[in-house]
C-alpha cells in the first residue's frame, strides 16, 4: 500500500491569496477613510469678514467657491482626487464693520483674506489626513479583526495621501486662477466686470502708466503761451469743471496739477466723485481738503449722503442742496442728482425723466429768486438741464462720460464734461481706454460771462498722450449789432 503524498505548494497560487488579502485591506482602508472624510472632513473658519466652510471631496480635483444664492465659481487649478470646495456662510458684522471704518485694515484686505485661506486650507489638510487615517484604521478593525490590519490600514491610507499631495503640487496651475467657471447667477461676472485675466493685465499697465499720465500734463502748460488769450480778459476769472471722478487717484492728481498750472480760482465737480457712496471710499475724498481753492460740489447720482456731509466738512468744500452761493466773485447755483442708483431698494434705477426735469424745474426757482441771476447752474445729468434754458447763461453736468458743449433753445450754453476719473475701474473694461478729461472756464469777473474755456484731455489706459484746447466764446452781438457765431479759436495742442 502506497502513502498518498500531498500536491506541493503553488507560488502563483500563494501569490495570488497574498495580492487578494492587500486588495481587501487596500479597499477597507479607501471606504473607511472616504466615509470618515465625508462625515465629518469639513471645517469652519473666518475668511476676511466672511465665515466659511471648507472641505475635500472626492470630486476629481480643482477647488470651487460657492457664494450662495447666487451661484459658484470652480476654478480647474490642480488635478487630483479631492476637491477643495469652499462655501461662503455669512457676513460676520462686527468684522465687516470693523474693516469698512478702519482704512489701515482696508488697505491690508487683500492680505487679510489671503492669509486666513491659507491658514484655513493647512488645518482642513491635517483635519482631513487625520480623519482618513483614523477612518482607515477603524473600518480595518472591524472588518478584518485584527489589530495589526488597522496599522496596516494607517499606513496604506498615509501613502495615498502622500501621493495625492504629490500630484496637487506636481500639476499646480496658478494661471488658472484668472479663468474661473461661473455657475448660477454669477455667470453674469465675466460681462459685468470682465475677464479677470484681461483686468490684472490692464491694471497693471494703468498703474505702471500712471506716472506718465499724470507728469505730462505739465507739458500742458508748455503750450499756454501760443494759445490765444481767454477773451482778452487779463484779469478772468478760472474754474475747473471736472466730474465723474469714480475714485481714480490720477484723476485727483491732475485736478491738483491744472489747479495749481492754471492758476485756477475755484473747483466746480458736478458729481460722481465716488463709484458706491461707502464710507471705505470716502478716504480718497479728503485729498479736496488738501487744494488751496474752493471745491463747490453736487452728488451725483453714486455719491451717498455721508460723502456729500464730508465734502461740506472739509476747509475748502462748498456742497450746494438746491441753493446758490458766490464763489470767486461768480454767482453758482446747483442741485444733487435725485437718485442714488447703488441702493437698489430705492428704485432709483427705474425712475424717470420725469424725476429729473422736475429737479432741474426746482433750481430754475431758486435761480429766478436771485436778485440777479447766477452765472452757472450745476447738475449732475443734462437731462436736468432743460428747465434751466433761459433762466441761467450757463449750465455744467456730467454723467455721460462724454464731453459735449450745445447751446439750448433759449440760448442757454450747456457744458457735459467727459469723465475726469477716466470712468474710475470700469475704464479698464473696454477695449477702448476712457479718457480723462476737464474743462478751464475763463469768465468776466465784472459779469460772470463765459469768454473762453480750454478742454484739457490726457489718453485713458495705456496712452499718454495729453492735449489742450483753447474755445474763445464771441461777444453776443458785433459792434455793428449782428449776432457773432461761436467757434473755435485754437487747434489741439498735443504733448506726448
Amino acid at each position: 500500500m502506497t502513502e498518498a503524498t500531498a500536491p506541493a505548494p503553488s507560488p502563483w497560487r500563494d501569490r495570488g491569496r497574498v495580492a487578494g488579502r492587500w486588495g481587501l485591506r487596500v479597499a477597507v482602508a479607501l471606504i473607511g477613510a472616504l466615509i470618515a472624510v465625508l462625515l465629518f472632513g469639513r471645517i469652519s473658519a473666518p475668511i476676511g469678514p466672511f465665515d466659511a466652510t471648507l472641505a475635500f471631496r472626492p470630486l476629481g480635483g480643482g477647488a470651487q467657491v460657492a457664494v450662495p444664492p447666487l451661484g459658484s465659481l470652480a476654478v480647474d487649478v490642480y488635478d487630483g482626487p479631492l476637491r477643495l470646495e469652499i462655501q461662503l456662510q455669512r457676513v460676520d458684522q462686527e468684522r465687516a464693520r470693523a474693516l469698512a471704518t478702519d482704512p489701515v485694515r482696508l488697505a491690508g484686505v487683500v492680505d487679510r483674506v489671503s492669509e486666513d485661506l491659507r491658514s484655513g486650507v493647512i488645518r482642513l489638510v491635517w483635519t482631513t489626513a487625520l480623519l482618513a487615517i483614523a477612518g482607515a484604521a477603524l473600518a480595518s478593525l472591524v472588518v478584518l479583526r485584527r489589530p495589526r490590519e488597522s496599522l496596516i490600514a494607517g499606513g496604506v491610507t498615509t501613502a495615498l495621501l502622500v501621493g495625492t499631495a504629490g500630484i496637487g503640487v506636481a500639476t499646480w496651475r496658478p494661471d488658472a486662477l484668472s479663468a474661473p467657471t461661473y455657475t448660477g447667477l454669477l455667470v453674469n461676472a465675466n460681462s459685468l466686470i470682465g475677464s479677470a485675466e484681461d483686468i490684472v493685465a490692464r491694471f497693471d499697465a494703468y498703474r505702471a502708466s500712471l506716472e506718465d499720465l499724470v507728469a505730462n500734463v505739465g507739458n500742458l502748460y508748455a503750450t499756454l503761451a501760443t494759445l490765444p488769450d481767454p477773451g482778452g480778459a487779463d484779469d478772468s476769472v478760472a474754474l475747473l469743471h471736472v466730474s465723474d471722478l469714480h475714485l481714480n487717484p490720477a484723476g485727483f492728481d491732475l485736478v491738483r496739477q491744472v489747479v495749481d498750472q492754471f492758476g485756477v480760482d475755484a473747483v466746480l465737480d458736478t458729481g460722481d466723485i465716488t463709484d458706491w457712496g461707502s464710507q471705505p471710499e470716502n478716504q480718497l475724498i479728503t485729498r479736496v481738503g488738501t487744494l488751496d481753492v474752493p471745491y463747490v460740489y453736487i452728488r451725483g447720482n453714486h455719491d451717498s449722503a455721508a460723502t456729500a456731509r464730508l465734502i461740506s466738512e472739509q476747509p475748502n468744500g462748498v456742497v450746494l442742496n438746491g441753493e446758490a452761493a458766490t464763489v470767486a466773485g461768480i454767482d453758482i447755483a446747483g442741485v444733487p442728482d435725485p437718485r442714488f442708483t447703488p441702493d437698489k431698494s430705492t428704485g432709483d434705477d427705474d425712475a424717470g425723466e420725469d424725476v429729473l426735469i422736475n429737479t432741474g424745474e426746482a433750481l430754475a426757482e431758486v435761480a429766478e429768486a436771485q436778485p440777479e441771476p447766477p452765472a452757472i447752474a450745476m447738475v449732475h445729468d443734462p437731462k436736468m438741464a432743460p428747465p434751466l434754458d433761459g433762466v441761467v447763461p450757463l449750465v455744467l453736468s456730467g454723467h455721460t462720460h462724454r464731453r459735449e458743449v450745445s447751446t439750448m433753445d433759449e440760448g442757454t450754453l450747456l457744458m457735459v464734461q467727459g469723465s475726469t476719473g477716466g470712468a474710475g475701474l470700469r475704464g479698464l473694461q473696454g477695449e477702448e481706454p476712457t479718457p480723462l478729461s476737464c474743462t478751464v472756464l475763463y469768465l468776466d469777473p465784472d459779469t460772470g460771462a463765459l469768454r473762453a474755456y480750454d478742454e484739457i484731455t490726457l489718453g485713458g489706459l495705456g496712452e499718454t498722450e495729453v492735449t489742450i484746447q483753447r474755445v474763445v466764446v464771441p461777444e453776443p452781438e458785433d459792434a455793428d449789432g449782428t449776432e457773432a457765431e461761436q467757434s473755435p479759436a485754437s487747434p489741439t495742442s498735443p504733448a506726448e
